[in-house]
């Protein structure tokens, strides 16, 4: 049994937890979670891949254990996410790194790897966006609503997303057998949305969702330009981001390996035997050069 590692360090000021297992010194591979869960949502994934690799899962700050300053406090937007990110890889020791991201995770991935091109040497996106392909219009016309009129109205129409059966409704909707998913983790995501503040601090990062794809464009460049290995292994039924944004990776990314498995949005809680066969067959077949700590290059 591999041991997975509960671990907090501090980075500018404010504590980031992770879950942390595998060598070392083995090809490193970065986990990075979405709304409204944390790190927990790969405690499963973790030990499947860490005989190989070494496996990092850092909670966003205001998500899982992480530090939840309030919005006064912090600056809840995507780019502050991941700076603060890059900065816990660097504190670390983690310099090259795949990614595996999904929902949140992916705007989190796309900024680390446009400020640093050859740290990224892989991707794995499950249900982790970067084309307007795949945003899901019933679901995203509230949220594109409130980031272009930023008036108190459009914000507390996004107020339901925070409450249990919209939490609930991300773990199950689109699962062919919903019993398949334990509710101990949507109760988990729950417990901590409800602490004071959460509210605001959600309703911050939800307005600023729409700067993400300002970034796509750039991060189109960076996957056409890097070569970099692409795994898109998708829940073909999710009605968040829609199976059209894991196909358009093909456009990008050379020989993008796209796989639509019969799940929702979050995959490992119902199909997690499925990822992993499919996440060991793919780098097997793209070799190290996927998660190892090679350099990519950037052609000028």
């Amino acid at each position: 049994m591999v041991a997975v590692h509960h671990r907090t360090v501090s980075v500018d000021g404010f504590d980031v937890f992770y879950r942390e297992a595998g060598a070392p010194d083995a090809p490193a591979l970065v986990l990075l979670h979405g709304y409204p869960t944390s790190s927990h949502m790969f405690r499963h994934l973790i030990p499947a891949l860490a005989e190989r690799y070494h496996v990092v899962a850092p909670d966003h700050i205001g998500f899982g254990r992480s530090s939840a300053p309030s919005v006064d406090e912090f600056d809840y937007t995507f780019a502050a996410l991941a700076a603060v990110t890059g900065r816990f890889l660097s504190t670390i020791g983690v310099e090259r790194y795949a990614i595996y991201v999904q929902d949140y995770g992916a705007p989190i991935g796309w900024r680390l790897a446009l400020a640093d091109p050859a740290a990224v040497t892989g991707v794995i996106s499950q249900n982790g966006n970067a084309y307007e392909d795949g945003f899901v219009p019933s679901f995203w016309d509230p949220i594109w609503a409130d980031a272009a009129e930023k008036t108190t109205l459009t914000r507390d129409a996004l107020r339901s997303a925070l409450g249990r059966e919209a939490v609930e409704w991300q773990y199950t909707h689109g699962v062919p057998d919903p019993t398949t998913v334990d509710p101990d983790a949507w109760e988990h995501d729950l417990a901590l949305l409800a602490r004071e503040g959460q509210d605001a601090v959600q309703l911050a990062l939800f307005r600023d969702y729409a700067s993400n794809r300002d970034l796509y464009p750039a991060v189109h460049d960076w996957l056409r330009r890097s070569g970099v290995p692409v795994l898109a292994v998708w829940g073909r039924n999710d009605e968040i981001f829609h199976a059209d944004g894991a196909r358009a990776f093909a456009r990008d990314a050379h020989e993008a390996r796209v796989e639509l498995v019969d799940g929702g949005h979050f995959l490992l809680e119902s199909h997690l035997d499925e990822v992993v066969a499919t996440i060991t067959s793919w780098l097997d077949a793209e070799g190290s050069g996927a998660v190892t700590a090679r350099p990519v290059p950037i052609n000028p």
